[in-house]
């Protein structure tokens, strides 16, 4: 191991002090000291196992395994849950579950486990083996839409009732103010993906391609200026993507089985158009689309002199709901129109109606979304 290590110095910053060994010895101390406050075991429950610790004694607040006061209003939606009984149903990795050994002067209360992560895979899990949860909008199971627990067949039934589950137990000397850290800890210390990146991640493919080309267009980042972070995490593919799918399918929205989520919404579009774009006439479309894009930011480029910003140089991001609503509403106006040309510039952009629609807190609201794209169409096309 010596070898690994002989030329070490070599990747530390040059010049920078170290601490002293007293402030180095205090720093260990603290912790040595945190380990001690956090002692666990890893144990293997079958779900069934873990499912009744959780329901037996759930309406008297008995129940081994419970939900603390902290926890108790968090629901996962439909599709979570769905999702999560798919995944068990395949036989993904399941996240360990975090349970806490409580230690309380209560008898009531000392040796239950608290559940410090993963609330909802329990509630999901039980509301599932209890034949309350009816599956549905399965993708890779699609077969099992419909079903409810009863409805697998007995082997199916027996070897989901024995899937393992993992537990990190926290022993009975952690305490409460521990365990709220460790649960804070949990559920925000790590950077959340943006829903961009995981449909990068899902839903590769054409149109993922032609988006990450325009998404380098040197005119959209002029007229549409984000920070560096933002860049880094593909705000640029975000923009793009809105622009077709709106541009295409903002009537739509609402009504289709992803409801009224953007992001679903989006995933939606991505998804059919990479099929479509995967069938005939794939050059054909892809050149019908290109022809839009670029003339909406020339468009946007000769007619609104600080482009997609509130104004120039103000901040460095634009926002989504401005930047679809100026977009999409020229796309929808020059579709019916190609010689639009609006001369001086507009004064609805400094207007309260426009203001409105694309500061509004329900911006995504289905009234909202479609207000400010027809507003922005409307005021085009007016003579």
């Amino acid at each position: 191991m010596g070898d690994l290590f002989d030329d070490w110095e070599k990747f530390r910053p040059a010049g920078r002090p170290t601490k002293s060994k007293e402030k180095a010895d205090e720093a260990d101390r603290q912790i040595v000291q945190s380990q001690k406050d956090i002692r666990y075991l890893v144990r293997e429950y079958p779900a069934e196992v873990v499912v009744m610790k959780y329901l037996k004694g759930l309406e008297e607040d008995e129940n081994e395994l419970f939900v603390p006061d902290y926890q108790r209003d968090l629901i996962w939606p439909d599709r979570n849950q769905m999702r999560f009984i798919e995944s068990l149903l395949m036989g993904m990795p399941i996240p360990y579950l975090f349970v806490a050994d409580v230690n309380d002067d209560d008898p009531t209360m000392s040796g239950r486990l608290e559940i410090v992560d993963g609330v909802q895979r329990v509630r999901t899990l039980a509301e599932f083996l209890t034949n309350k949860l009816v599956l549905s909008g399965l993708e890779k199971l699609d077969a099992l839409n419909g079903f409810s627990f009863d409805d697998l067949p007995l082997p199916r039934q027996r070897r989901v009732r024995r899937t393992t589950l993992r537990v990190v137990e926290l022993s009975e000397t952690v305490t409460e103010d521990v365990r709220r850290d460790l649960f804070d800890r949990i559920n925000t210390g790590s950077v959340k993906l943006a829903t961009v990146e995981i449909r990068r991640g899902i839903e590769k493919g054409p149109f993922l391609e032609f988006v990450t080309e325009l998404a380098k267009d040197p005119l959209l980042r002029k007229l549409a200026p984000v920070p560096e972070g933002l860049r880094k995490r593909f705000e640029y593919e975000e923009l793009v993507t809105r622009f077709f799918a709106f541009l295409n399918r903002y009537e739509k929205f609402g009504f289709g089985p992803e409801g009224k989520v953007v992001a679903d919404f989006l995933l939606r579009y991505v998804k059919d158009t990479n099929v479509e774009l995967q069938g005939g006439g794939r050059d054909a479309l892809l050149k019908q689309m290109r022809d839009e894009w670029d003339r909406m930011l020339r468009f946007v480029e000769a007619h609104f002199p600080d482009g997609f910003q509130k104004t120039k140089g103000g901040g460095r991001k634009v926002p989504r709901v401005r930047f679809e609503a100026l977009s999409v509403g020229v796309g929808l106006a020059l579709r019916e129109r190609e010689d639009l040309n609006v001369g001086a510039i507009p004064e609805w952009l400094a207007g309260n109606e426009f203001k409105r629609l694309t500061t509004s807190d329900a911006s995504n609201n289905r009234a909202n979304l479609k207000g400010r794209l027809e507003f922005v169409r409307d005021e085009l096309l007016r003579p």
